[in-house]
């Protein structure tokens, strides 16, 4: 098989994958089915026909409107799917047609799912941790048995990972919640750092929490803060005068943070831990 059509194949796959994922996206927040009933029009909830439900092309070709009500359908829809699509042809590019290539792939996809939904509902749904945990072990165990190395962690190191990374994620909450006199971590970012865990072993969950901190700091800095200021300035003078309360900060959904810096911690977080021993630790 050629570059070419490996390349062809993983993007098409990969986009196959990231329509499944705006499913489970639109559905796990609200407690239905990924199974059924079939995908319908968000607009008018007319079936979506399959000759319509091509991944990123019925878009296009439908010029993002719906076939039978003609209302514009969101473009998140063909972007979610160009993005797993690449991550999918990103993966088979670095690692070949590989069972890796297909693990950090399926990881990736799971951590995109969980930043997307907890942007949008401030929600990490079970479906994604628990496929998360259950796929990390489960192909753990079968690389150890076959005998293959991975920059994933081995059935022990996954699991003494998963328990560590909710656990520290806990403190970190328990800690914020002190300091904030209010709720500072949801249960979701607890199970979200388990799968983590199970996928990284110890030393690297703790690098992604480190990272997931420091993304979430710059973040809240140079976005949430702004934004905030800019619409008390020109809203919240009047709403303060008529009912004497001013808009409380918004929370900050950290699995957005979390999701990328548990994937470069697993791309490229062995690497830095070496260097921070080397270098900062002076370890030899």
């Amino acid at each position: 098989m050629t570059d070419t059509v490996l390349g062809v194949y993983a993007f098409v796959v990969g986009a196959c994958v990231g329509s499944f994922l705006n499913v489970c996206v639109a559905r796990w927040p609200l407690d239905l089915s990924v199974v059924r009933p079939r995908s319908r029009c968000p607009r008018c909830g007319t079936g979506i026909a399959w000759y319509d439900n091509v991944p990123i092309a019925s878009w296009l070709i439908l010029r993002g409107k719906c076939r039978r009500c003609a209302l514009p359908i969101s473009g998140q829809y063909p972007l979610v799917e160009l993005l797993v699509a690449s991550g999918w042809l990103a993966a088979v590019m670095r690692f070949g047609p590989t069972a890796e290539a297909l693990r950090v792939a399926v990881f990736g996809t799971t951590l995109f799912g969980i930043a997307l939904t907890d942007a949008k509902h401030y929600l990490i749904p079970d479906g994604f941790t628990v496929f998360g945990i259950v796929w990390t072990l489960a192909t753990a165990v079968i690389f150890t048995l076959l005998g293959e190395t991975s920059a994933f962690a081995s059935p022990y190191d996954a699991m003494v990972g998963a328990c560590v990374g909710a656990g520290a994620i806990s403190i970190v909450g328990w800690l914020g919640e002190v300091m904030l006199k209010r709720e500072a971590m949801g249960f979701g970012d607890v199970t979200l750092m388990a799968v983590v865990g199970a996928a990284l072993g110890t030393p690297r969950t703790l690098l992604t929490i480190f990272l997931g901190a420091l993304l979430g700091a710059i973040g809240f800095i140079a976005i949430v803060y702004p934004v905030v200021r800019w619409r008390r300035r020109l809203g919240d003078q009047l709403e303060l005068i008529e009912t004497g309360v001013r808009e409380p900060m918004p929370q900050v959904p950290f699995g957005v943070f979390l999701a990328p810096a548990a994937l470069a911690a697993l791309l490229w977080g062995q690497p830095l831990i070496d260097w921070y021993l080397r270098s900062v630790l002076l370890v030899p």
